[in-house]
């Protein structure tokens, strides 16, 4: 099968190629995969770079164990392993896995659900990390209640445009941090109000959120906290920062200040709930969240798809499409 490879750390357009691999094998209560769409996710650049440093303690130190990147999938059930009894070759699912960036992929069958109806291919690649990011930033670690006011900083990217919708669903007065061309794009997502950084700065116009989802974290949490209600909940959502920790610094620093303080300061990690993604599911089928995609990309054109995405304008999601 065909996969979008590295061998060994650098920048996407440089170290990936498209290469001919072994097409896996389900295993016990493993699932065989025919990729039609995997959603790009920061993470996926990332890793491809090594960069931060810390990244390669899990993923290998001098080159990746794994070269194939990847964990949103979605498509179409080829084989099941033993002791599958959930799926059958032809079912449409949507999940994660590793090694989404490729022909055909592997995963365990507790990893998948199925698409619903109406949904495409390559709107189920771009849910499941953005969305799960979304969905429990607001709901577990800010706990949204309706009429809270929420401030999405970074509105018009991947989990920017899920966490609009998701906030909006919960009831929240929801305002989108973007730049001028994606305005129009937030508020047709659902924003109740819009705000352009390269004109203002949120954290001096001396409003305050109860919920502040800090994707861009380019500030000073003193900035963020002042803008902050007095019981607010600021989530860092960044990976961004220097080469060696990435933002492990700041957030370190909010987790010591947070006890000393009223408002909530709440770095977290996202992770894959399959009963979140069925929620997440729901939504869509309700229409209350619509996957946005920026573009789509053919595995040739991959190492562009995943430099795009690590330069951070993309408007929604990046999908590669077998």
């Amino acid at each position: 099968m065909k996969a979008m490879v590295h061998d060994h750390y650098g920048e996407p357009t440089q170290v990936l190629h498209l290469a001919e691999v072994q097409r896996p094998t389900p295993g016990d209560g493993q699932v065989l995969v025919r990729v039609r769409a995997a959603g790009v996710n920061w993470a996926d650049w990332a890793l491809t770079r090594g960069i931060p440093y810390m990244l390669r303690l899990p993923y290998g130190l001098r080159a990746p164990r794994n070269g194939i990147r990847g964990t949103d999938v979605a498509g179409v059930v080829e084989q099941v392993g033993p002791g599958v009894v959930d799926w059958e070759p032809g079912d449409e699912v949507f999940g994660w896995c590793e090694g989404a960036f490729a022909e055909y992929a592997v995963t365990a069958a507790d990893h998948l659900v199925r698409m619903t109806d109406g949904m495409t291919f390559e709107q189920a690649g771009a849910t499941p990390m953005a969305g799960l990011v979304a969905l429990q930033a607001m709901r577990d670690i800010a706990d949204v209640q309706p009429g809270d006011r929420v401030l999405v900083n970074g509105a018009s990217g991947g989990i920017g445009t899920f966490t609009v919708q998701v906030a909006k669903a919960m009831g929240a007065e929801v305002t989108g941090v973007c730049r001028t061309d994606n305005l129009e794009r937030v508020q047709a997502i659902g924003a109740d109000h819009v705000i352009d950084y390269t004109r203002e700065d949120f954290t001096q116009l001396g409003e305050q959120w109860d919920v502040i989802l800090d994707i861009p974290d380019d500030k000073p949490l003193s900035a963020r906290r002042r803008v902050l209600s007095e019981h607010g909940t600021l989530i860092p959502n960044s990976g961004a920062g220097n080469k060696w920790i990435a933002s492990a610094g700041r957030i370190a620093g909010a987790r010591l200040l947070s006890p000393f303080v009223s408002q909530s300061l709440h770095p977290f990690l996202s992770t894959y709930q399959r009963d979140d993604l069925l929620g997440l599911r729901k939504m869509i089928a309700a229409g209350d969240v619509t996957p946005v995609i920026d573009r789509t990309a053919t595995l040739a054109d991959g190492p562009d798809a995943i430099d795009f995405i690590g330069r951070g304008h993309a408007r929604g999601k990046v999908v590669i499409t077998p």
